[in-house]
């Protein structure tokens, strides 16, 4: 449920930015679905995730097995982040720039907007506002996320900065909750390792594609779509997604470009009052 609510989320931000931007982007569009769903595919616990316990934490098989199950999702992520690395290449700013953002920001979807605020001078209330609105999502990953695995103030202070949303699906399985503190770091360094290299290495080879190519800043909605679509069709439940689409509708029709706060609202609104309603329908069952 925690996964679908999200995801619900995503699809009101999908919303937003996708009216933000030029719908040019068909054969883009495919290709980082197509990459999006290799992606996914991967977040089922395989049959080495199921099977590693916490007996043997502490062995060097963990960092391997971390690499190992990461893989799969780091093949979606490394075509968004040299996408990423191309806009920023094509906004007009140093290639560095794009190391920098990936490596200290690291929060994907927020980086792309980021860019937009950065080259338009936006004030600094706006850059948090939008920071705050677009990784409120953070705030549930919590609720599932095996932080309690994660000793010491710098692993957890590590670990909280790096919670992307790749991260916090290879780790949700029941299996997780046991694993140990090395497996779960290094699964998320190994996202930021290859999302900073591939960040760069777009930023490096920006100038060689010519600026007539469009589509490349559709990467994280198309990484989202996926996301929200899996998502409808493993839990199988209507409500939920539908008023996702009922409160972007409503958000764009009243407040256009400046729909994503009272669309959030609306949704958030739902969401407890669908919680209050079954909660005391729980209740007078017992």
């Amino acid at each position: 449920m925690e996964l679908l609510n999200n995801c619900a989320i995503n699809g009101i931000y999908v919303t937003y930015i996708a009216h933000r931007d030029t719908v040019e982007h068909g054969l883009a569009i495919l290709a980082y679905i197509n990459l999006s769903i290799i992606a996914h595919m991967s977040l089922a616990p395989s049959a080495s995730a199921t099977t590693e316990q916490s007996p043997g934490a502490h062995q060097p098989g963990q960092v391997r097995l971390a690499v190992t199950h990461s893989l799969p999702a780091v093949l979606g992520v490394i075509p968004m982040g040299v996408a990423f690395g191309v806009l920023v290449a094509h906004s007009g700013l140093e290639w560095w720039w794009a190391t920098v953002f990936a490596t200290v920001v690291f929060a994907g979807s927020l980086e792309f907007l980021l860019i937009g605020l950065v080259t338009a001078m936006a004030p600094l209330t706006q850059v948090a506002v939008t920071a705050l609105l677009v990784n409120f999502r953070h705030v549930f990953y919590a609720l599932s996320f095996p932080m309690h695995q994660v000793h010491g103030p710098l692993a957890k202070t590590y670990s909280t900065f790096a919670l992307t949303d790749e991260a916090w699906a290879l780790t949700t399985a029941p299996e997780a909750q046991s694993w140990s503190r090395r497996r779960i770091l290094a699964i998320q360094v190994t996202f930021q390792v290859n999302w900073v290299a591939s960040v760069t290495l777009g930023a490096l080879g920006g100038g060689l594609i010519p600026d007539s190519v469009v589509g490349l800043e559709f990467a994280v909605i198309a990484f989202f779509l996926v996301l929200a679509i899996d998502a409808v069709r493993a839990t199988r439940s209507v409500p939920i997604p539908l008023a996702a689409v009922a409160s972007a509708l409503m958000g764009h029709g009243l407040f256009g470009t400046q729909m994503l706060v009272p669309a959030l609202t609306v949704f958030t609104a739902f969401l407890l009052i669908r919680y209050a309603l079954r909660r005391g329908k729980g209740d007078q069952d017992v």
